[in-house]
């Protein structure tokens, strides 16, 4: 290691920051080494040295003897860890060098040594921005078994930056299957709120590369699924009056409707994600908003035109929609409303309009290849197509550009959740093999601020705990988040908070900025006052993956995902096109 380029010394010290003094004549000689984000070698008086990333440059102007200009430089910079005995880097290890110690440019050996690959950094992001000839190595379990945090503004690069990252974890490289003749054990699951990935991840046929696209006539995602809180959210206004009595009453019918259809399983719960048809229990609380009590001698049960009395409500209540009696305040044929009758008339028309609704058929009337209802034996099936088990899939896409946006949260909030309860169960199994799960899977969350917002909003209420479950809980189980937002302000705090790894991408609002320098690790704090200024695909990487905050220009992805930005003044400036509105509106109605 040289040390022949030695640069200035150390003008005082702090934990937070170094200042280094250098002279004209040195700056000069190595201007293009003392860019911002760049580094310093600085000894702390032994065989070992600080490693110090450029913050601040700052010129300073005396006059000497003979009253010309005497220029030095001021260079802040942090110390992000110690190179020990000339070999070794420790990011933990931090001594702060005094005053008077020498500075030094670092060479391409001790570079190497920071940025190289070895045994626990191998995995590739791109090129050091500073110094193009060094690739950026990272070390993959601490990446992705490790939640991620992906920003970036608009056009900064952010989908072409995630389809990079994947490709290189399932084994794409330009246009071609690199594991042609076999198949890694990698499980990614994106949801694609725009449809923009499918294109990144379709190969030619000759590369044997499957890709599990599930848009809404193919993804198969049954109501009855759905936990308590997925069924409410889609089915109760939590702003009505007598919502709890909708609540008490859906709940004991969709039990009730569960035992029914499942016999042979024992204590059936409300969260239970068995069978129940939802037409029956439409036709329960109907029969209960109708309901009319007899209350001849011996009677007070319900009673219905033909005189029967409904000694248990679910022999009746299901299987169609029944007359009762009038209501008769005297005598001996008095009959009385029941309990609810009339209360859940805008209950009942919610149900109706749900039930009627042709854009909620993937999730109330979903239906096999053969015409039949999925019932609960065909639970192992659903869950296999999450996961790519049907087709052999590394990578699934979860096309929600189609899903209505009333139901988005839903439909993120119920394949999520399932997802995280298989990880949990399969992890439990292998624990009583004294084994761990070997079966990991990642979730990429596109767009993240669509669906798991910072704010409380009731809305998103259902996917944002689900999300947030997985981001507190999950990585015990095998499973890991990738979080992507333009808007990171916008994103539910909890879930950046447990992110372990960062790259940003240039963020030019300045909440955005401010928010995303809170969340990075203190020994990057300078490196982020770059954000708004770098170029398309350059990215501040930081976390525990690293070993270094470093500034990355990403590869471009081959194939690319459909992101690039309509070119709207070159399209301007072309002949005038004529466009066939009849196919845009066949395909609007979707006929």
């Amino acid at each position: 290691m040289s040390t022949n380029n030695k640069i200035g010394q150390v003008l005082s010290c702090a934990p937070e920051s170094i200042i280094v003094l250098i002279k004209l004549t040195e700056f000069e000689n190595h201007k293009e080494n003392l860019q911002v984000g760049q580094y310093l070698r600085i000894a702390q008086g032994n065989n070992d040295f600080t490693m110090a990333a450029i913050r601040n440059i700052r010129g300073v102007s005396t006059q000497d003897s003979e009253g010309k200009p005497d220029w030095q430089f001021h260079i802040e910079c942090q110390a992000v860890g110690t190179l020990i005995g000339g070999s070794v880097f420790e990011r933990s290890s931090v001594l702060l060098p005094v005053p008077t110690e020498p500075v030094y440019v670092p060479d391409e050996e001790t570079l190497d040594k920071l940025f190289a690959e070895d045994a626990n950094y191998q995995f590739p992001l791109g090129k050091l921005s500073f110094n193009k000839s060094i690739s950026m190595k990272i070390n993959g379990d601490r990446f992705f078994s490790k939640h991620i945090a992906i920003v970036g503004s608009t056009g900064s690069g952010k989908s072409c930056t995630v389809a990079r990252i994947l490709h290189d974890v399932v084994g794409i490289e330009d246009n071609a299957n690199v594991n042609l003749d076999r198949q890694n054990n990698s499980h990614i699951v994106i949801f694609d709120i725009h449809d923009e990935y499918s294109a990144a991840f379709v190969l030619p046929n000759d590369q044997s590369f499957t890709l599990n696209r599930l848009d809404i006539d193919l993804l198969c995602l049954p109501y009855w699924l759905m936990n308590s809180e997925e069924l409410e959210s889609m089915f109760i206004e939590s702003n009505e009056e007598n919502s709890h009595n909708q609540v008490s009453q859906f709940k004991q019918a969709v039990i009730l409707n569960k035992e029914r259809h499942n016999p042979t399983i024992k204590e059936i719960t409300y969260d239970m994600p068995v069978y129940f048809s939802i037409e029956e229990v439409y036709r329960y609380i109907e029969n209960m908003n109708q309901e009319i009590i007899g209350r001849g001698n011996g009677e007070n049960k319900p009673k219905l035109d033909n005189g029967t009395l409904v000694n248990d409500r679910k022999d009746h209540y299901f299987d169609k929609l029944c007359t009762f009696v009038p209501q008769v305040t005297s005598g001996e044929k008095k009959a009385t409303n029941g309990p609810f009758n009339g209360q859940f008339n805008r209950f009942v028309s919610r149900l109706e309009t749900k039930l009627a609704d042709k854009r909620l058929r993937f999730l109330l009337h979903p239906s096999k290849t053969d015409g039949s209802s999925f019932k609960t034996c065909d639970f192992e099936q659903i869950m296999k197509q999450f996961l790519g088990y049907l087709n052999k899939a590394n990578v699934t896409i979860i096309d929600l550009s189609g899903i209505p946006f009333e139901v988005l949260s839903i439909t993120v909030s119920l394949v999520s959740r399932l997802i995280f309860d298989f990880c949990f169960h399969y992890s439990k199994l292998r624990h009583e093999e004294d084994a761990v799960n070997d079966v990991p899977v990642m979730i990429v969350c596109e767009e993240a601020h669509n669906y798991i917002p910072q704010r409380d909003d009731a809305a998103y209420r259902s996917s944002r705990k689900s999300i947030e479950r997985i981001a507190k809980e999950g990585r015990k189980y095998g499973l890991s988040l990738m979080v992507v937002s333009q808007r990171p302000s916008e994103v539910s705090e909890t879930i950046f908070a447990q992110c372990s790894n960062f790259i940003s991408l240039r963020l030019t609002n300045n909440a955005d900025q401010n928010y995303v320098k809170r969340l990075f690790p203190d020994n990057s704090n300078g490196i982020t006052d770059i954000l708004p200024n770098l170029a398309p695909g350059e990215c501040v990487v930081v976390g525990d993956a690293a070993l270094l905050p470093a500034v990355v220009q990403m590869p471009m992805p081959n194939p690319e995902p459909h992101s690039r930005s309509v070119l709207v003044h070159q399209e301007w400036n072309q002949l005038w096109r004529d466009v066939t509105f009849s196919d845009v509106i066949s395909r609007w109605r979707k006929e």
